[in-house]
Parts: C-alpha cells; sequence; structure tokens
C-alpha cells in the first residue's frame, strides 16, 4: 500500500528542481576544470579521479546496504559522484592509491554517512576526507607534481612547490608570479586549483541554472581581495593562488552546510575569506581554504539563529 502523505522536514513549497538534478548540474559545472587536470597532469590525474570517485560509491553503498539496511542504493541521486570528484580536485595526481581510498573511506563513512546521511552532514564531507589527509600524511599530501613535466608517467612525475608554498618559504615574490600561468593552470597543486578560469566557467554556468546564488563566493573572493589590500599584499595572486576559487564556488557554497538566508550566507562567506587570508599569512600552512570552510561550516547554525529569513506571507517591521 502507497502512503498518501509524504512527511518531512520545512520548507515546503513546489519545485521542479530535486537533490539528483542539482548534483549533476554541480557535476557538469565541474567538468571543464576535470579536462584541464587530465591535460596538465596525465594519467595520474585519471587514476586518482577514478579511484576517489569508486571509493565514495562503494563506501555509501556499504554503509547503505549492510550498516543502515536500507536496501535501496543512493548513488543515483549524484552526491557520492560529486563527493569523490571534489575529494579528488583536493588532492595531488601522484597520490598512492591506497591513500586516496582512505581519504574516500573518511569523507564518506565520517564527514557524511556518520551524521545520517545526505543533508544531516555538518562539514563538507569532501574537505573532511582531505583535511584527514593532509593531517595524517603531511609528505604525500604536500608533494605536488608540475603540470606538463612527466604528465603521462604516474611514477616519475617532477614535484615542486605551489606558488601558495613559494611564496611562504620565501623562495618567489609577489611580483614574480605570473597571473596568466595561475590562471591558465601552468602551476605546481591539486587537480582543482590548476585552472581558475575552467573553474569560472562552471561558476557562470551554476549562477546561469540558479543552483546556487552568487552571495557566498562574491563574498569570499571580496573579502580576501578586501583584506589583501589592507595587509598590503598581492591580489591577484591571492585570489589566483591554492584552492580559492574551487572553495567558493563548488564547496562552500553546498546547501547543507551554507546558511539558508542571503545575509547569513554573506557573513559566512566574508568568515571564509578572513580566516583564509589569516592562515595562508600567519599560519602554518600556505594554504587556508580548506580549513577556513570547515570552520566556517561549524557556525552555520548559529549564523541561521540569529540572522533568520523572513517567514512566509510576513512582513518586515520598519
Amino acid at each position: 500500500m502507497n502512503p498518501m502523505l509524504t512527511i518531512s522536514a520545512s520548507p515546503h513549497f513546489h519545485t521542479h528542481r530535486t537533490v539528483s538534478t542539482c548534483m549533476w548540474h554541480v557535476i557538469i559545472a565541474l567538468l571543464p576544470a576535470l579536462a584541464c587536470s587530465i591535460y596538465f597532469f596525465g594519467v595520474g590525474a585519471l587514476i586518482v579521479i577514478v579511484t576517489a570517485l569508486l571509493g565514495c560509491m562503494a563506501t555509501e553503498y556499504v554503509i547503505n546496504r549492510w550498516m543502515f539496511g536500507n536496501p535501496d542504493s543512493t548513488l543515483a541521486n549524484g552526491s557520492a559522484i560529486l563527493t569523490g570528484l571534489l575529494l579528488a580536485f583536493n588532492l595531488p595526481s601522484n597520490l598512492p592509491v591506497w591513500i586516496v581510498l582512505i581519504g574516500s573511506v573518511v569523507a564518506i563513512g565520517i564527514g557524511k554517512m556518520s551524521f545520517g546521511g545526505l543533508g544531516t552532514n555538518i562539514w563538507n564531507p569532501a574537505l573532511v576526507g582531505r583535511v584527514f589527509l593532509l593531517i595524517s600524511f603531511p609528505v604525500q599530501m604536500t608533494s605536488w607534481p608540475l603540470p606538463g613535466v612527466n604528465t603521462w608517467n604516474y611514477l616519475d612525475a617532477t614535484t615542486g612547490a605551489t606558488t601558495l608554498g613559494l611564496l611562504k618559504l620565501g623562495e618567489a615574490t609577489p611580483d614574480s608570479i605570473s597571473l596568466a600561468n595561475n590562471a591558465v593552470g601552468f602551476m605546481g597543486g591539486s587537480l582543482g586549483e590548476v585552472s581558475a578560469i575552467a573553474l569560472l566557467i562552471g561558476f557562470v554556468y551554476l549562477l546561469c541554472v540558479k543552483v546556487i546564488t552568487w552571495h557566498i563566493p562574491v563574498a569570499v573572493l571580496g573579502a580576501v581581495a578586501l583584506f589583501t589590500l589592507c595587509i598590503g599584499d598581492n591580489i591577484g595572486v591571492e585570489l589566483l593562488s591554492g584552492g580559492l576559487i574551487l572553495g567558493a564556488c563548488f564547496m562552500a557554497t553546498d546547501y547543507v552546510t551554507s546558511p539558508m538566508s542571503h545575509k547569513g550566507m554573506i557573513v559566512f562567506g566574508v568568515l571564509i575569506g578572513i580566516i583564509t587570508v589569516i592562515i595562508r599569512k600567519w599560519g602554518a600552512y600556505p594554504e587556508g581554504v580548506s580549513f577556513a570552510i570547515l570552520l566556517a561550516n561549524s557556525v552555520v547554525p548559529l549564523i541561521d539563529r540569529y540572522i533568520k529569513p523572513s517567514k512566509f506571507g510576513e512582513r518586515s517591521k520598519k
């Protein structure tokens, strides 16, 4: 007998958009960056991406089937595929397969399913996996293959420091960094850091299909630019280096772990931008986007509590 009523959490309003369509739109938006990562890093990038995808999908299937006792697979909604793709985008292309699999299990098993599954997690699952690997395997996670060098030899890839790493070590100055190379992708880094242009193309696509709004990405990038200007650093280098654009456009905008109101989204984005610059400038790590997003995820309940959207049909008091 089919139930006549479906009980679910508010808000309740009619829309043709589903969880599955949103996830697949984000995956489509990441395809330009995916193509660039394979072009610049070759077979290593392909191995990391496939391993992360299979690891995340298998972990979700096993937990759903054998731990939650749910015979219905949730893989069709694309959330596990998106998590695997975003996790891969946060990893170097020469990372061993077994470490990628550990990251996949942590991302899905701890970052997502331990809270009850999609819609109940408090942190971005892909970043949970990435930060776990960074803390557990710091050497492997900070050995960055150089693009275009031995790209089709997975084991003998030539490694080097990222743009932010060179600046942190004092081996380069902001004026010596080529913004064009950072925009196109001729720099060392994780798979999703290599091409700002490809990521921005995906961002524009998400805006056009109305999967996300401009508030969080613009707030993150604007806060980084303004803070960088205040401390006298190079704005272009800060915006185009590292995983800032990937994090601002594709990870901070996650529905589950971001605020509900537009004002809350701006506060959330500004917080991420400020923490990112603080870690980059004065922290031990040259990059701070992952930590900044996870810390901001932690205060989303407080943001939603004090910055509430207007109720349906309610007029604001003057």
